[in-house]
């Protein structure tokens, strides 16, 4: 019997396929869950219980939480990446570092076939077919759904069919959770108009009481939360639990797809907005003008390719290198408000702080130059504005 190896989530869309895959095409199927972040052990034990109840011979859990920081996510952090100034591109950059992990096994394992449940009008299918025959280019792909042209009405009536019974009401969303953060899409988020209603949403409000914390970074890492040391990894996990019991994070993007066509999707990412917000403030206080101007393309066209699933061009790697160059000064300590629904940033402390130099204070006092100097350098600075308006004069 010929292998295929599927990527499984528990959710709808992979139950579908495994329960087709093992009886319409009597394939043998080897499922895993390529975990980022965003599972615990009892969801993972979950998982693996409905993946065989669903027909896998076999299933594999692979961890790439800590890759996937060292390898993405701090140079997201570094470019302070938020799509259309929205979105921290939290299933994008996993969809990537899973498609790696499962085109690695497939592989390794010798397999026929690898599989994926993505639909054909979405960005993840060509995450994964581009990973998929980069790495492991001679495993043929197949996607039932996507070659099927299914909706997610009739995936939920071919497993009811088949004796399947699951949470029908919570199939209507399409749930992808990971450290970076967690999408909901379905019902209201494929129209322009409606927002999510509040039980759509994973983490629900639980804390209403505002409070202070404080995040220190070292060299634009993320490396202690309230004064406790911690690694980088381990912050953003507690930070999203700390957080997202205020509700924090929650917001709905709008963005082109690589097909050219617009989504729309829902996410909560309590920790990855407050980190790179916070970041982003301390940088400003740390790093010169030209850094700061440079930087924003740079990190705008990383999280562009990214999302494009061009992570395994080597133009990445370069722009990977300019971002952490950028991080030598980026340490000190960033202080925060959580408040039910929002956070507010409040100050910075750092021993690079450009704003606390000796040199000068903005609009009050300096060291450095005295009026003189002042009054010869906006002279100088306004020569091109002078002489072009000089034409008008003389017309």
């Amino acid at each position: 019997m010929k292998k295929v190896v599927l990527a499984y989530s528990g959710g709808l869309d992979t139950s579908y396929c495994v329960v087709y895959l093992t009886k319409e095409l009597g394939l043998e199927v080897h499922t895993v869950i390529v975990n980022s972040g965003g599972f615990s052990k009892e969801e993972l034990a979950g998982i693996e219980k409905r993946a065989y109840e669903m027909g896998s011979k076999r299933h594999e859990v692979i961890d790439v939480t800590e890759r996937f920081y060292h390898d993405c996510l701090r140079y997201l952090l570094a470019g302070n990446i938020l799509k259309n100034d929205t979105y921290p591109l939290s299933v994008s950059a996993e969809r990537m570092f899973q498609s790696l992990a499962l085109a690695e096994y497939a592989r390794e394992n010798k397999a026929d076939y690898i599989a994926h449940g993505s639909t054909g009008a979405g960005n993840d299918q060509v995450r994964f077919d581009v990973a998929f025959s980069v790495i492991s280019p001679d495993t043929e792909i197949i996607t039932p759904i996507r070659d099927l042209g299914l909706s997610r009405q009739q995936e939920i009536e071919y497993l009811q069919a088949n004796g399947v019974e699951m949470s029908w009401e919570k199939a209507k969303y399409s749930i992808n959770k990971g450290i970076w953060g967690t999408s909901v899409g379905g019902v209201e988020t494929l129209t322009s108009r409606q927002g999510l209603p509040e039980s759509a949403w994973p983490t629900q409000l639980s804390k209403t009481e505002p409070q202070e914390i404080s995040i220190t970074f070292e060299e634009g890492e993320p490396v202690a939360l309230n004064g406790k040391t911690m690694s980088p990894v381990d912050l953003i996990v507690a930070l999203n639990e700390l957080a997202g019991q205020y509700a924090i994070g929650r917001d709905v993007h709008v963005g082109d797809t690589i097909l050219g066509i617009k989504g729309r999707v829902g996410f909560e990412a309590p920790a990855p907005l407050i980190l790179i917000k916070g970041h982003h403030l301390l940088e400003k206080h740390v790093s010169s003008r030209w850094q700061l101007l440079h930087k924003d393309y740079i990190a705008n066209w990383y999280g562009t390719l990214l999302h494009e699933a061009q992570y395994l061009d080597p133009v990445m790697r370069d722009m990977e290198a300019f971002l952490e160059s950028s991080q030598a000064r980026v340490s000190g300590t960033v202080y925060v408000a959580l408040k039910p629904y929002q956070f507010e940033l409040l100050g910075i402390e750092s021993d690079f702080d450009m704003m606390q130099s000796k040199v000068a204070t903005y609009g009050e006092e300096n060291n450095a130059w005295d009026s003189r100097d002042a009054k010869g350098f906006i002279k100088i600075f306004s020569n091109q504005l002078r002489i072009h308006s000089s034409f008008n004069d003389e017309n």
